[in-house]
């Protein structure tokens, strides 16, 4: 098999990083290349294990530069693109939703719009050389807006964003929809649940709780804390990533959920638990925990129904939340 050239946006984030690492193990031969800004979510060092790697080559750059990714086109002739690049707080997404709206929807435009130019001599008409090139959006379970106490969100389910940054990521899904139905351009979506694991941005939920912990500060919980989302270990994630970026059918999105649902004070209390048993001190971490605020349009509950990729593709999540923690927290104890 002839190797791929690859595109990864924001390949120094979270899950980004976590993917350049696991792909590059298991595809040594493919060359990529890491397209990052390095805005306050992306860190250089997040791949320190890789740089040296003889495919694998870093731009820092930002998604919206048109110039910048028709220039990198031209010169590496990418057969595929897996675009992780986002901003993605929620938080953020209220204070500055300027931002979000540039990054995800015009920066996922540019990138699909000069990968059709470069791919296709127009519409359904793919240049042979790029037969098997492929597009893979990576989204989130956030566009499907909020559940009740029962239910999953499907591939189907009514989009019903309820955030800037949920409707920024909605609306870059509907664009490479429309790439496909429009152009014929050989697209795939996932749409994942929440992510944990190392390499986490230390304003997110998990990583906040433990950096919170360690230190002796309050740990702050939204509301009463009974918001549940359904938590996806990150190597789980990205072995999803893979199969649909490989065997996945054109056209279709494919929703990767860890079936671990957990409301945020029970996510708060295990990693303290956790805690008291491998760092323990007088007093036990949960006497840190403290409610906060409720923040504005907080969704009460996300579940993902992952059947489709798991019967079309094989796919299963290897962790539970009670051993993909416990990983995490010993990461982040080294770290810190």
């Amino acid at each position: 098999m002839k190797p791929k050239s690859i595109l990864i946006t924001g390949g120094a984030g979270f899950i980004g990083s976590n993917f350049i690492e696991y792909y590059l193990s298991h595809y040594p031969n493919d060359c990529i290349l890491n397209l990052d800004k390095l805005t306050y979510a992306g860190n250089s060092s997040n791949l320190d294990n890789i740089k040296k790697h003889d495919n694998y080559t870093f731009v820092e750059g930002d998604i919206c530069d048109r110039g910048l990714i028709e220039s990198l086109f031209k010169i590496h002739g990418f057969t595929s693109v897996i675009h992780f690049a986002a901003e993605s707080h929620v938080d953020n997404s209220i204070e500055n939703p300027f931002a979000f709206i540039n990054t995800n929807v015009l920066g996922t435009f540019n990138l699909l719009d000069v990968a059709k130019h470069f791919w296709m001599d127009g519409p359904f008409k793919v240049k042979p050389e790029f037969k098997e090139a492929r597009f893979h959006h990576i989204s989130t379970d956030e566009v499907y807006g909020t559940l009740g106490k029962e239910g999953l969100f499907t591939e189907t389910t009514p989009y019903a964003p309820n955030s800037p940054y949920s409707a920024s990521k909605a609306s870059s899904d509907f664009i490479v929809r429309s790439y496909y139905h429009t152009y014929g351009m050989s697209v795939v979506t996932t749409n994942c649940s929440n992510n944990y694991g190392p390499k986490q941005h230390d304003e997110k939920l998990i990583p906040t709780i433990i950096r919170k912990a360690l230190s002796g500060e309050n740990i702050p919980i939204y509301g009463d804390g009974l918001n549940i989302r359904d938590w996806l270990y990150v190597e789980d994630h990205c072995t999803g990533i893979d199969l649909v970026f490989q065997k996945g059918v054109l056209g279709e999105t494919y929703n990767i959920g860890g079936k671990n649902e957990r409301d945020n004070l029970y996510i708060a209390n295990t990693i303290c638990n956790v805690l008291d048993e491998v760092l323990p001190k007088k007093e036990s971490y949960k006497a840190q925990i403290t409610f906060v605020k409720d923040r504005p349009g907080h969704d009460f509950r996300y579940a993902i129904d992952a059947s489709k990729i798991e019967e079309e593709l094989g796919w299963n999540a290897q962790e539970n939340f009670e051993t993909g923690i416990k990983k995490t927290i010993d990461w982040y104890i080294k770290k810190y």
